[in-house]
């Protein structure tokens, strides 16, 4: 039983409370109901947790075109002005590294490599330049080559451990391969167009004549680790086969008939322009059944509000069963929308023009890149990102995964079908702004 003393002590002890607490009206609690759309009552919004996110503009502050002077390490009230050595053409062409965005936090692997700055192999006749984990640690899932073929030059007979997949920058390849069935192949394959080899196959490349210059490519291959100093090379081979194996193997009885066969690889090496219509030997296994050349240049594009885009994988080139690719186009002003792939990296190739990258990595993780003509991008596997065209003319590029087939998460269409309650209790959306969001997906966004 309490004391009546203390009871007493209770109850105006409770009465100072209640004359100290606010007044709640009816008309405070109307106006605090009716901020929140009656299709959400039951969720949860997210100012009552967080603050808005910032809607500043964080576009770049200069671009390649910009003067000297231009790069400086500030943003609004942040950084300050470089007064040592500096190498100012690197920072024209990286102001979102320089000067980030105040949505870039905490931290994500380099997503950037420029060929430029690959170490060029040399040869009479073309050269080749490559990228892999050496140079670029993010990119665990594929490896590239830029290689280029005088008219005539040959890239001699050889095979890999990986799928070779390949983009013709310029000019005309003629490819030859045979199979484990002793099916053989030939075709030339022009600007735009691909060819993919699957591990183990042998094949060889010449440029024709069709351009003064020969031709350029991009190799790709399934596998990070790759160098292109690891390849099986014909002439490397037998180089290193005792003679008499070499004759034994052939049937040949002149002891000299392999007396010529080069002491070391030949790798690039310039030769005759071959014939446009030359032709395979008859091989009685018959030819490849699956093409190992694909026209992407003359297929169709897809064309989208703020660009085109092409999409070329095993469903339409049945052999390429490791690479699946997309060429995208977008105009000045528009974006690849912000998306994700769900299950492969995406290895990127600026081909025209300049634009940027924000990699989102997850638990706070962001950071935005600046990318021009020449120059590889790599987003790991369900990182969320866009390419936004930075610069005045269209802004070309490759998508490339290590997969059998395209893939990809649309921001957009997965709010548009998600429940609008779902989407305002997250985002404090408007009936407006979702009765705007795309049920398909838009891709590239003017």
């Amino acid at each position: 039983m309490i004391p009546v003393h203390s009871s007493l002590i209770l109850l105006v002890a409770l009465s100072k409370l209640c004359n100290t607490a606010p007044a709640v009206s009816s008309g405070s609690i109307t106006e605090s109901v009716s901020a929140i759309p009656s299709s959400t009552d039951s969720a949860a919004l997210s100012v009552t947790t967080v603050p808005f996110a910032s809607t500043d503009p964080n576009e770049p502050l200069w671009n390649i075109d910009s003067p000297d002077s231009a790069p400086s390490p500030v943003r609004g009230s942040l950084g300050a002005s470089i007064i040592g050595p500096d190498n100012i053409p690197m920072d024209l062409e990286n102001a979102d590294l320089f000067a980030p965005p105040t949505s870039d936090n905490g931290d994500t692997g380099n997503s950037k490599w420029p060929f430029a700055l690959s170490h060029n192999r040399l040869q009479t006749g073309g050269w080749a330049r490559q990228e892999n984990i050496d140079v670029m640690p993010i990119a665990t899932a594929m490896a590239s080559v830029d290689m280029r073929l005088e008219a005539g030059a040959i890239r001699e007979l050889h095979w890999h451990k990986t799928s070779e997949w390949a983009y013709v920058l310029k000019g005309t390849s003629q490819i030859t391969a045979v199979d484990t069935e002793g099916r053989n192949f030939i075709a030339n394959v022009r600007a735009g167009d691909l060819w993919f080899f699957p591990p183990g196959i042998p094949h060889s490349i010449q440029a024709t004549g069709d351009d003064p210059d020969g031709t350029e490519f991009l190799l790709i291959f399934d596998d990070g680790a790759f160098s292109e100093d690891s390849t099986f090379l014909l002439t490397d081979w037998l180089a290193h086969v005792p003679a008499e194996v070499i004759s034994k193997n052939f049937q040949v009885n002149n002891s000299e008939a392999f007396a010529h066969i080069p002491d070391k690889e030949l790798y690039i090496f310039p030769s005759v322009v071959p014939p446009d219509d030359q032709q395979a030997p008859i091989s009685p296994q018959g030819t490849i059944p699956q093409s190992y050349a694909f026209s992407l240049s003359s297929l169709n594009a897809t064309q989208l509000s703020g660009g085109s885009v092409k999409i070329v994988d095993s469903t339409i080139f049945p052999i390429s069963t490791t690479i699946a690719a997309a060429e995208v186009t977008v105009e000045p002003g528009a974006m690849r929308e912000l998306h994700w792939h769900p299950t492969m990296d995406e290895w990127s190739f600026f081909l025209e023009g300049t634009g940027r990258v924000t990699v989102f990595a997850s638990q706070s993780n962001a950071r935005t890149f600046n990318y021009q003509a020449g120059d590889i991008g790599y987003v790991p596997t369900a990182m969320g990102h866009y390419v936004e065209n930075t610069g005045n003319t269209t802004l070309r590029f490759l998508e490339i995964f290590n997969s059998d087939r395209f893939q990809d998460i649309s921001l957009n269409q997965w709010l548009a079908l998600t429940p609008p309650s779902l989407v305002k209790a997250h985002l404090n959306l408007d009936d407006e702004t979702i009765a705007q969001l795309s049920k398909t997906k838009p891709i590239v966004i003017g």
